[in-house]
């Protein structure tokens, strides 16, 4: 094709580009939801987020949404750890650091596993990752094959299920309940696990529960597990510094008989108020450790260098210097327990960590609404008491258990308060 352009005459020249450039631009409807990927589609949203941007979308309206339904600290990050990201930044760390992350975090988490945990490792265990969350998502892709069976005892962290699925997974569950504390014991492990097992996870203290397994219940777990050599456990201990009522956290690789079989997943947001700094870590043997790093080199490279030097100051110092917050999380615990107990038809274990109650809610299924919409699931509910009520929870199918829902008392006195009058009398209203 032979084209004649008047260089003598702007007009003409843009004229022409501009058919030109109509020409070569690619059709913009053609996209549909059939082209996006198939694991894409199956992949669940978190319904914890989910809530949390419901609630942000109605605030946004003018309502007063009580946010309970998010884990978040309400507290500000320490001062000591501020201060070391601002010499981290001062000092121009800002260059690419290692993909497992710089050797003075990783040597920082060994410490402290030492320190509070009692659990030897060396830095070349160690795997900083951007948040506990990618932690847990490199285990899940470097050890479950398609096909492969993974654990879950319920409640369960929400993302876990979705990781699970995502890597292609069998997934079965491990049924608890109010009535045990939402605990596993060695008995019901010892049922559900079988040859095919290849991975079980589970936090401690839970999250949604709030319950923490002792050192004498992780040592008849670990003695079933030492009966499947093939089964690994993921140990998610991130809310590891928040415990009531003088309970001592215990670490499952803690048991030298399963150590090497155990991936330890720990994170500095919830103890340290550290949430959107992003830096969570894991300790496992090395082989599963290089395997992470491998993962972590193709998805995201090594964690934000500023936050990694804020973590090594929170972990380098004594676990005390955040009592202030631990206090705080037990008076909000005592006071929603409280209010839990003026409501007829809640029932609720009380919690030995985390900042959650997990209340069995099921005595209000089947029940009708003022508008005639009847109760039917947890989620119905949680729906119910974010319009009626104005205050925003999370269902419990969202943590395998379709009977109970989760409240975060990680707020203020005041807000609980209100928040649980609220609900009290929304709750009185269903018939």
């Amino acid at each position: 094709m032979t084209l004649l352009i008047d260089d003598g005459n702007p007009a003409v020249f843009i004229s022409f580009a501009f058919n030109i450039c109509q020409y070569q631009q690619p059709n913009q409807n053609h996209m549909n939801a059939g082209d996006i990927a198939k694991r894409i589609k199956e992949l669940s949203e978190s319904q914890t987020l989910e809530m949390a941007a419901k609630s942000r979308e109605l605030i946004k309206q003018g309502k007063d949404i009580i946010n309970l339904s998010l884990g978040e600290p309400d507290f500000h990050t320490p001062d000591y750890i501020n201060e070391a990201a601002k010499k981290a930044v001062d000092d121009h760390v800002t260059h690419y650091p290692p993909v497992n992350g710089f050797e003075e975090l990783r040597e920082a988490v060994c410490k402290k596993l030492q320190r509070d945990n009692g659990l030897a490792y060396k830095p070349s265990n160690i795997v900083i990752s951007t948040g506990a969350k990618q932690s847990l998502m490199n285990v899940f892709l470097s050890l479950v094959n398609p096909g492969d069976e993974v654990l879950l005892p319920t409640p369960y962290w929400v993302s876990y299920y979705a990781m699970a699925e995502f890597a292609g997974a069998e997934i079965k569950t491990l049924k608890t309940g109010v009535e045990s504390g939402f605990k596993m014991t060695a008995e019901s492990l010892r049922k559900k696990l079988s040859s095919k097992t290849k991975l079980l996870v589970f936090s401690s203290p839970c999250n949604p529960s709030g319950s923490a397994y002792n050192r004498d219940e992780l040592a008849e777990l670990a003695g079933v597990i030492e009966d499947f050599p093939n089964l690994y456990v993921v140990s998610d201990e991130i809310y590891e510094l928040i415990t009531f009522d003088g309970h001592q956290h215990a670490s499952l690789a803690s048991f030298d008989s399963i150590k090497d079989r155990v991936i330890t997943v720990n994170g500095v947001s919830k103890g340290f108020a550290m949430t959107g700094w992003r830096i969570g870590y894991l300790a496992a043997h090395e082989t599963i450790a290089k395997s992470c790093t491998k993962i972590q080199g193709q998805f995201t490279s090594g964690a934000n260098t500023i936050a990694q030097m804020a973590a090594a100051a929170a972990l380098e110092s004594a676990p005390e210097k955040v009592n202030y917050m631990i206090e705080a999380f037990a008076e909000r615990r005592q006071l929603i327990l409280n209010k839990l107990d003026e409501i007829e038809g809640m029932t609720a274990s009380s919690p030995e960590g985390a900042f959650y109650v997990f209340p069995d809610v099921k005595t209000y299924f089947g029940r009708d609404t003022p508008s005639g919409k009847v109760i039917a699931h947890s989620t119905d509910l949680c729906m119910y008491l974010l319009e009626e009520a104005e205050v925003s929870t999370v269902p419990g199918e969202a943590f395998g258990d379709e009977n109970c829902i989760r409240i975060s008392y990680a707020t203020d006195e005041k807000s609980i308060i209100k928040a649980m009058d609220r609900i009290k009398a929304a709750l009185e209203k269903l018939k």
